[in-house]
């Protein structure tokens, strides 16, 4: 099997020794720091006298021994970009405690309403983080410098930058934030600027590519949990009664499936990598209609993408960053059961629950708060060592230094030939597919 490795870009030598302290014992041998020549593998997952497969590994990402800047000389921002999700809060909060406490930086900025505020035409000024004025955000929803979608131009933020005196930049968001965040290295490596630019993956819709899992889709799942469990009470508490719940979810159904797998009482879980068909004998109508003859009530979990395909025409307009609008499947669905089931004499009560926006501005779990810790510090432990073009991913456990060109080249999407996936038909009893014949 060969192994590629995907090189990180350095900014130079690294000559000062890291300040940070990982033990009282008299003789540590500093086994704490992460060396540069360390590796982790994608994947793990290999079959013993099958053709042999490329593979590709990363640098592992963790506190270097010595470090790029110099801690009194640093400048750092954080800027959040995107649509909120559970735990960005809790980014903020340990990039200033990793930032003042560990490596000694006293000066941390935040930039207000995304990539916007990198643009002093629009006026938002930013605001210093503390540690006090940090110390209970975590606590909160949403994000404490605000949020928003669009771009502007590289050239107008890396002049920012430079007129602030800011030589680290930690970009919180999605793949739109992590391409902006591309764009505005670029730049500053075109003008031969010694300054750091580190994405932290944001996404609830867990589609970035070499992420395993990015911070806030395990609070979107719980969440949407509940929301189906209630869809499961209203559909069991009224005769032939149906429950149908959306859930965010573009172009990836992890959501909508994980979400199925927490609750257990889905019994059709429809996502953007399975074709939606609603007509014929063996379409999606005529599988509820069944169901609903048979036991008499139904629960239904939709990915906002799915079934896009089924509409006359695009809505033709863009949001902010870029990404159509899409049809809402869920009204749609709801229209066109109601119309299936009274024509076959069926009169249904369906309640459809949209709990989108509700599910991606409450604080993080547990399970996304310890995610968010990490993913914060390994990005102050990448900036401080001088990697910048740089994205924080998790790979089997363990954090990597991701190229951020390599990070946005294509999404994430959900196997429906593997386990979780397998999971879901399994929990559910829907069919594998959804034909017209």
């Amino acid at each position: 099997m060969s192994m590629k490795h995907l090189p990180v870009t350095n900014l130079g030598v690294c000559a000062a020794r890291s300040p940070q302290k990982f033990s009282v014992r008299k003789h540590d041998d500093g086994a704490h720091f992460v060396a540069d020549n360390t590796r982790i593998r994608f994947n793990t997952e290999f079959t013993p006298g099958a053709p042999e497969m490329d593979d590709i590994c990363f640098e592992k990402a963790g506190p270097r021994a010595r470090i790029f800047f110099d801690p009194a000389t640093v400048r750092a921002a954080i800027v959040t970009c995107g649509g909120l999700c559970p735990g960005l809060n809790s980014v903020i909060r340990s990039v200033v405690m990793e930032f003042h406490f560990n490596y000694g930086v006293k000066e941390v900025t935040g930039i207000r309403f995304g990539y916007a505020g990198l643009n002093p035409a629009n006026g938002y000024e930013p605001v210093m983080l503390e540690p006090d004025r940090v110390d209970e955000i975590h606590n909160d929803g949403g994000s404490i410098l605000g949020s928003s979608r669009g771009s502007e131009k590289p050239e107008i933020m890396v002049d920012y930058l430079v007129s602030r005196g800011i030589n680290i930049l930690l970009c919180v968001g999605g793949d739109g934030t992590q391409r902006g965040a591309n764009a505005i290295s670029k730049e500053v490596a075109r003008r031969r600027l010694p300054i750091a630019i580190v994405g932290i993956p944001k996404t609830i819709d867990n589609d970035i590519m070499y992420v395993q899992r990015s911070f806030g889709y395990v609070t979107a799942i719980e969440v949407a949990r509940e929301v189906l469990d209630s869809a499961h009470n209203e559909a069991k508490g009224a005769p032939y009664g149906i429950g149908m719940v959306k859930l965010m979810g573009r172009e990836a159904g992890f959501i909508a499936a994980g979400a199925t797998l927490a609750s257990q009482h889905v019994n059709f879980c429809l996502i953007p990598e399975i074709p939606l068909v609603i007509g014929g004998p063996h379409g999606f109508l005529n599988f509820l209609y069944k169901r609903m003859v048979g036991r008499q009530h139904a629960v239904i979990a939709v990915a906002e993408g799915a079934g896009q395909d089924l509409f006359a025409s695009a809505s033709g307009e863009h949001d902010a960053s870029g990404n159509i609008k899409f049809q809402d499947i869920g009204l749609f669905l709801k229209s066109r059961i109601s119309e299936h089931m009274a024509s076959a004499g069926l009169p249904v009560n369906l309640k459809y629950f949209d709990p989108s926006y509700h599910i991606r501005s409450v604080p993080a779990n547990c399970g996304d708060g310890i995610l968010c810790d990490l993913l914060a510090r390994n990005a102050v432990h990448a900036a401080m060592a001088g990697k910048t073009d740089v994205l924080i991913g998790l790979s089997n456990e363990a954090f990597i230094h991701v190229p951020i060109a390599e990070a946005v080249a294509r999404k994430k999407r959900l196997n429906t030939a593997g386990d979780a996936w397998r999971a879901v038909l399994a929990s559910t009893g829907q069919p594998e597919h959804y034909s017209p014949a």
